[in-house]
């Protein structure tokens, strides 16, 4: 029943609701799903296979499924990989000047008077 180019739903997860088509089959239960999807692997359990089959080869790329996706009247969200922010980058501490140590007034010394009595 799941073959590569079956047009599916996806029933679980956070893509849910939304149509892709097999890929690859993976294993007895894992295929590999792209589409109005994220393009990754999905157990066979949260799709719900349509009829339609779409003619595509064994590991398409994205491209080419869009092209399909397209003439079925389907549309499909382009995403764009975020860019990463540049990370703070530590700064040394400047170490003190002594002009900065003169500045400071000197501590005067008390001297105790001792008284004669």
């Amino acid at each position: 029943m799941i073959e590569v180019g079956r047009l599916c739903v996806k029933i679980a997860g956070r893509d849910a609701g939304k149509k892709c088509v097999v890929v690859d089959v993976l294993g007895k239960n894992i295929v590999l799903i792209d589409g109005q999807t994220r393009r990754r692997k999905c157990n066979v359990t949260h799709l719900e296979p349509l009829r339609d089959v779409l003619k595509i080869k064994k590991g398409a790329p994205h491209a080419e499924i869009v092209v399909v996706f397209k003439k079925l009247g389907l549309e499909v969200k382009e995403t764009k990989a975020k860019k990463a922010a540049a990370r703070p980058r530590h700064l040394r501490k400047t170490k003190k000047t002594s002009s900065v140590v003169a500045e400071k007034p000197a501590k005067e010394k008390k001297t105790k008077q001792k008284t004669l009595s």
